[in-house]
């Protein structure tokens, strides 16, 4: 039921004490404030908008000036700074859209366009250390959209990065600066979905830096390091099985040495996770048999089955089945295994996970066969090369990994 425009009045009276208010009059109030705020300000942030083009040439036009201040200058002086700040998030709102609507497909278009026809992609990289931290932030999520932005169909973004690779020279040295390395490393892996870019890295001498970058003292530096080497190791099948072809030996000299090998429990079990990974993965056949045929690669596996993780020795387990697996062992992998048959036996009959996988029990059992009739090719050299104790020694819950049944042997 409405309420009477006299009640409406009464209201009012009694809020204002003796002061007199015309239903008339009430009305035009409200109509006044309203029209004064919600309405006019949508309408006039409409109408104040700039085009997309134009707010990226301006934000150029602000880089190139950051850009041109002296090392001694706090950019935070820099009087265009706030400017600056505020349509970088600008753009990075263009870009994702909001609560309440979806980015513009044509907006996205033209901000992609101008942001790679000249020269501002590479100031919005260059120029990262002298921004604030909410400046940097909104930085790395506009080059992360950018690359996943299509313009009439194609990446413009991977054309653009192939002929300026040196930016890429950029992100990785971001690594060495822990304050800028998160915003750097984030870039990096989704620059390095264009499969040039990772072609281009892979083939560098940053390369050789990843394994240092992975075990630098700052744990989440280190742990974007190692999520960039790891997308870089597996998202492009083909280019990462011509860059292991063509760089097998000290890549895996490296790669056991500072990582399988390290002192530190995090790096061991991310690493032997992801040499599962690679060697399991079909394109890396060729080098799987490469791997599996050394006896140095052998004996590391066979300590990482004795590490006191569950989670280690179930990885280490996934890549030592390929060792056996092997239908062409060479005769030092054999007589390594036969030398230590009986230890390995009692090891794997007491080798459990705390849940239930069928996969795995047939792994095991499928190794544990093989081992059982293997046969020792000419004399064995004397002594054992390991101890494994009787029962795994490790606590704590195991999570379930993808397995390769056995079935699936080298040949």
């Amino acid at each position: 039921m409405p309420i009477p425009a006299t009640r409406i009045a009464g209201l009012a009276n009694g809020i204002n004490g003796s002061r007199q208010v015309k239903p008339n009059k009430l009305k035009k109030l409200f109509t006044k404030a309203f029209r004064a705020t919600a309405v006019k300000s949508i309408f006039k942030s409409k109408a104040k908008r700039k085009p997309p083009a134009e707010i990226v040439r301006r934000v150029r036009f602000l880089l190139e000036a950051v850009h041109s201040l002296d090392d001694n200058v706090d950019p935070s002086h820099f009087d265009k700074m706030e400017e600056l700040d505020s349509l970088l998030h600008e753009v990075k709102a263009m870009l994702y859209g909001s609560n309440e609507c979806e980015p513009a497909v044509d907006a996205c278009a033209q901000l992609t366009q101008e942001f790679f026809r000249e020269n501002t992609f590479r100031l919005i990289i260059i120029c990262l250390p002298k921004l604030n931290l909410e400046a940097r932030k909104d930085v790395t999520r506009i080059v992360a959209n950018l690359q996943r932005q299509p313009v009439n169909s194609r990446l413009i973004a991977s054309d653009y990065l192939e002929a300026n690779s040196d930016l890429m020279d950029h992100l990785v040295c971001g690594y060495d600066d822990p304050g800028l390395a998160l915003h750097y490393g984030t870039m990096l892996r989704e620059c390095i979905r264009h499969q040039v870019v990772a072609r281009y890295v892979l083939n560098s001498e940053h390369m050789k830096k990843f394994f240092d970058h992975m075990q630098i003292p700052e744990f989440d530096v280190a742990a974007d390091a190692t999520a960039t080497f790891k997308e870089l190791m597996t998202r492009h099948k083909s280019t990462v099985a011509e860059f292991l072809s063509e760089n097998y030996d000290w890549f895996f000299v490296e790669f056991n040495a500072k990582l399988l090998e390290s002192a530190n429990y995090i790096t061991r079990r991310q690493a032997i996770k992801l040499l599962g990974d690679i060697l399991l993965d079909r394109s890396n056949s060729a080098v799987m048999t490469r791997y599996v045929s050394s006896k140095d690669n052998l004996r590391i596996l066979m300590n990482l089955l004795r590490e006191a993780s569950k989670n280690i020795q179930l990885d280490a387990f996934h890549v030592f089945k390929l060792f056996v697996a092997n239908r062409n062992k060479p005769t030092d992998i054999v007589n390594i295994i036969v030398a230590n048959r009986s230890k390995l036996l009692r090891f794997f009959a007491s080798f459990r996970i705390d849940k239930e996988d069928e996969q795995f029990e047939a792994d095991k059992a499928q190794v544990v066969k093989e081992i059982a009739e293997l046969e020792a090719k000419g004399p064995l050299f004397s002594g054992e090369l390991h101890k494994f104790p009787g029962t795994p020694t490790a606590s704590g819950e195991l999570y379930k990994l993808p397995t390769t049944p056995l079935s699936r042997q080298v040949t």
